[in-house]
């Protein structure tokens, strides 16, 4: 009801002011909650959580649906301090627009919240870009907690690494309780900053968040009104995973390091210190991956003696509150979708999911990888069809073309956010029929480079 009121309140007076040469437009906003979906709120239990992703995405659907009945023009995701919780804003509302049949562009701006440069929850300001592109914004900046003297250099950053629109809302300085408005800056200085934010090109959308009054708006507005606006980079197209840190796959990069070692299905130790409750431990074996080395971390609860979706919730929040584990980007393994889809809602960065595949037919592969990009993850697809896996070269790129076609044309899937696995088997075996095994996957996986672009 709130969002309705306010959202025909802005409507009407921007169709008040509205000029044909100066359109004004309404930003419905859905606010950063005061609940965090990364942050344990028990100091003694790190993998306690006080609200969940399916929770936020129910609150967000229905601010949205008023946000839309009140007349907005865009939803702007804002004030972030925890990007687990702006993945759950974007897959409500991608949600209401597939449920309206309607879509509405999306913006989205991000807090950080000390000289860290950090987010609340612990991301530099690329990792927080590489885990929201994938809503697509128009626009995607900063606002709040900083003044426009100490958010200058992410706002720069932010520029750098944005292939859309960058805007900014920074407060009038810092607080200062003896200030008239409560804030230490005032509307001339801030729009003096401003000005060489813009003629630096920075910007395309500016503003003021806490303490800005009339006065900073108009100043900065009058200041900022003959600069022309940023021009959106051209950077190349690579694989841009994140934990707390980006980690970009591109021509250049050599090779990529995943530790599966956190992973029941693969290391002993780590399967026999799950199983007893030990998680503690559990966790040593990837953070010792990490300082090892390990530029991705694989996790995997498939044990039958297990609940393997319970498992994987409760490791992934673990895994949150370990900045030395959680600074790279994760992949969530495993057979059933329904244990990838519960760690997919526990991971604020740009995750990849291992695997998918035609294997269950093209309906359940277009329905598993539509929800894959919803959530913002790469994806490892398997070789493996409704006849199952690929042992020759012919079935091994006939597959990955294959699918390759359904995810690029049909699903809209960025092909840089593919990885292949054409299938390791046995060799040496003694078995004739096994004899090319080798030779098949090295000869599929340089097809599968020269002829499906992107895609690793």
């Amino acid at each position: 009801e709130l969002n309705v009121a306010g959202a025909k309140l802005a409507r009407a007076a921007c169709d008040e002011y509205a000029t044909q040469d100066k359109p004004r437009f309404v930003a419905g906003v859905l606010g950063p909650t005061d609940k965090t979906c990364t942050i344990s709120p028990d100091v003694n239990d790190p993998a306690a959580r006080n609200i969940t992703f399916d929770q936020l995405v129910a609150d967000y659907s229905d601010a949205t649906r008023g946000l839309m009945d009140g007349g907005a023009d865009t939803i702007l995701i804002e004030t972030i301090f925890d990007t687990l919780n702006a993945k759950a804003a974007i897959f409500a509302v991608q949600s209401v627009f597939t449920e309206r049949g309607t879509s509405l562009p999306i913006m989205i701006s991000g807090t950080i919240t000390d000289a860290s440069g950090r987010t609340l929850t612990g991301q530099v300001t690329e990792a927080f870009y590489n885990s929201l592109a994938h809503a697509n914004p128009i626009s995607i900046g900063l606002n709040c907690a900083l003044g426009a003297e100490e958010l200058r250099q992410y706002v720069q950053e932010m520029s750098r690494v944005a292939n859309c629109y960058v805007s900014a809302h920074p407060n009038a300085g810092l607080p200062n309780p003896l200030a008239e408005s409560g804030y230490d800056d005032t509307p001339e200085n801030m729009a003096g900053q401003i000005k060489e934010w813009a003629q630096s090109g920075f910007l395309n959308i500016i503003g003021g968040c806490c303490g800005t009054s009339p006065a900073f708006i108009k100043a900065i507005a009058e200041t900022v009104k003959d600069i022309p606006p940023r021009k959106i980079p051209s950077n190349p197209v690579e694989c841009r995973l994140s934990g707390l840190e980006p980690f970009n796959i591109s021509d250049e990069s050599l090779f990529v390091n995943v530790g599966e070692r956190a992973n029941v299905t693969g290391s002993a130790k780590f399967k026999r210190l799950v199983l007893e409750g030990k998680y503690d431990e559990a966790l040593e074996v990837a953070k010792q991956q990490v300082e090892t080395g390990a530029q991705v971390i694989d996790v995997n609860m498939d044990e039958a003696m297990l609940d393997g979706e319970a498992a994987m919730v409760k490791f992934l929040n673990l895994i949150a509150s370990e900045p030395d584990i959680s600074r790279v980007p994760l992949m969530i393994d495993s057979s059933k979708w329904n244990i990838i889809e519960a760690g997919l809602k526990c991971v604020q960065g740009k995750s990849i999911v291992n695997s998918i595949s035609l294997k269950e037919g093209e309906e359940n592969f277009i329905k598993y990888a539509t929800l894959v990009r919803k959530y913002g993850a790469a994806a490892v697809v398997m070789a493996f069809d409704e006849a199952g896996q690929a042992d020759t070269y012919k079935r091994k790129i006939d597959i990955c073309k294959r699918s390759y076609d359904i995810l690029v044309h049909k699903v809209g899937f960025p092909p840089e956010d593919i990885i292949f696995d054409p299938n390791i088997f046995a060799i040496a075996t003694g078995i004739e029929e096994h004899n090319n095994y080798a030779v098949d996957f090295i000869e599929a996986c340089a097809w599968i480079r020269k002829n499906l672009p992107y895609a690793k």
